[in-house]
């Protein structure tokens, strides 16, 4: 029996509902998920506020929530390399075998479709609304974010005083401008 794996990769800044969406979609095509998390090296920073490992139990404790098999994803921290070239090679040492890749970025689309991976666009959920960017704005302005993430994703920015860090670092950039 040949399983049926998949790649999604995404820096999930913080990982929100519209990452929740597309996971659970991409599982109704695959037996296995891979689910990586871009930019694990970056952090503390208003664009990338969140370390890897906390992503990384956002992600874990949404899919507990919805009920997923802990046999059918994997989770794996994926630093960025700064060359086009050998991503895709990096990638596949770091992950467990796959043959599809589900991305709706253009640039990794083509590196992966450059070595001869299935390539699929996932559907994009309220992409205006859900979206990292619009959720660390209003994070940094106290709107209201947290109808735009899973409640585990509340827990944890929660526990970590995420709030506290991005705002300060918000403050931080605006006086160095």
């Amino acid at each position: 029996m040949s399983i049926k794996r998949g790649l999604i990769i995404g820096r999930m800044q913080p990982f929100h509902k519209g990452h929740g969406q597309v996971i659970l979609k991409t599982l109704e095509e695959v037996d296995e998920i891979i689910i990586g998390v871009g930019s694990a090296q970056m952090s503390h920073t208003t664009n990338d506020p969140f370390t890897a490992g906390e992503r990384i139990m956002m992600i874990k404790r949404f899919l507990v929530e919805e009920n997923v098999d802990s046999l059918r994803y994997y989770i794996v921290p994926m630093e960025d390399i700064e060359m086009n070239a050998v991503w895709v090679a990096h990638v596949k040492m770091m992950t467990p075998p796959f043959s599809t890749l589900y991305s709706g970025n253009p640039l990794v689309q083509r590196l992966f479709y450059e070595e001869n991976y299935e390539v699929k666009s996932p559907p994009l959920y309220s992409r205006k609304l859900l979206s990292g960017r619009e959720i660390r704005k209003r994070m940094i302005n106290n709107d209201d974010w947290q109808s735009l993430v899973p409640s585990s994703t509340v827990e944890i920015i929660k526990e970590i005083d995420g709030i506290n860090r991005i705002q300060h670092l918000a403050k931080k950039e605006k006086n160095e401008e």
